[in-house]
Parts: structure tokens; C-alpha cells; sequence
């Protein structure tokens, strides 16, 4: 399935000339090894949105108490739908009405490093199980999403290394972008 027919679903949701949000057209950041980005959306609900670089898209969830530097903390991720890659970089406001209109800050970002069997990341993903190690500003170390229930549920879960202490998960609204620096309230000010 080539790029194009794997944002259909994110394409189909959104107007382009109301949202702000990148279309997928653009130039995403290079690089050679694949990116990850969390980004805090205020939207109907207040939510983390958990990115990962597979291929030519960012595989998406929605963390809604966001992910945990600690590993006895399991963080319930909800997958959406596939985001251009050109979405890590997006910080803004999506127009009240539009799907997922709220304020969206990047809380973290950085490269990741899949682990496991060499069947590939993807085909982990189709299993139900993947373990990769972040390397962002925030988020350091292993970490593991694993199905659970269907399709709809998985856990986000802290597998160890890296920082293993601290707040856990911090107060999104007081939380600043690795971006720009600023608060949710900030960037919607600013808007």
C-alpha cells in the first residue's frame, strides 16, 4: 500500500484550508533512522497523541493519560488513524468544528530504535507487539505497545532503561513544547 492510500483515512477527515494541519504533501524531516513525536491535543478530550515513523507514515495512538517514564505505570493507547510524516512538526489550532479541532503542542520528539525479531516492526504491529527504545528530549529508554483487547486497545508501557524515575506523566496544561517552548494556553492565545 503506497503512502497515498494509507492517509486516505487521514485526508478524508479534514479540510486543509480550515485546519492548518499538513496535508502529507510536504517534505518531512530526513534522517535515516525513524522518528517518534507526542504531541498534546486539547480537543473534545485532553489527550497525548503517541506518534511512531513506520515507513512512509506516523503510526498513531491516543494516550489519554499520556505515556509514563515509569515502568509499573500502563498508559491505555487507542490507535487512530496513519498521520503524514510531515505531522511531527505541527503545532497549533484546528478550527472549532473541524475533526479534532482544539490546540495541539509537541510535547517530545526524537528517533526511536525498533527491537525485537527481525520479522520487522511492521509485522509486530500486525501481531500485536512491538519494543523499541526512544531517544527524545523527554522520553528516554525501552518501551513496549502491546495489544490487548481486539483491535481498539493497546498499553503503552515504560519496559526499562533510560529514565525510570520522576513524575510519571507531566500536567498537561502546564506542560511546554520542545518546539517553541509554550503552554497549550499559550499557543491557543497566540492563534
Amino acid at each position: 500500500m503506497d503512502e497515498r492510500e494509507r492517509l486516505g483515512d487521514y485526508r478524508a477527515k479534514r479540510d486543509f484550508d480550515r485546519t492548518g494541519e499538513p496535508s502529507g504533501d510536504g517534505v518531512p524531516a530526513g534522517g535515516t533512522k525513524p522518528r517518534f513525536v507526542v504531541q498534546i491535543h486539547d480537543a473534545s478530550t485532553l489527550h497525548f497523541d503517541f506518534r511512531l515513523q513506520v515507513g512512509d507514515v506516523l503510526k498513531s495512538w491516543s494516550v489519554p493519560r499520556g505515556p509514563s517514564v515509569r515502568p509499573k505505570d500502563k498508559r491505555l493507547a487507542v490507535p487512530t488513524e496513519d498521520h503524514a510524516l510531515d505531522y511531527e512538526d505541527f503545532e497549533g489550532v484546528i478550527a472549532k468544528g473541524e475533526y479534532g479541532g482544539g490546540t495541539v503542542i509537541v510535547w517530545d520528539h526524537g528517533t526511536y530504535e525498533p527491537l525485537g525479531p527481525d520479522a520487522g516492526f511492521e509485522e509486530g504491529l500486525r501481531r500485536g507487539h512491538v519494543s523499541f527504545r526512544l531517544h527524545g528530549a523527554k522520553l528516554r529508554g525501552t518501551y513496549a505497545l502491546t495489544r490487548f483487547r481486539g483491535e481498539d486497545d493497546w498499553l503503552l508501557v515504560k519496559a526499562g532503561g533510560g529514565t525510570g524515575h520522576g513524575p510519571g506523566t507531566p500536567n498537561p496544561r502546564r506542560a511546554r513544547s520542545v518546539r517553541t517552548g509554550r503552554t497549550l494556553a499559550q499557543v491557543a492565545a497566540g492563534a
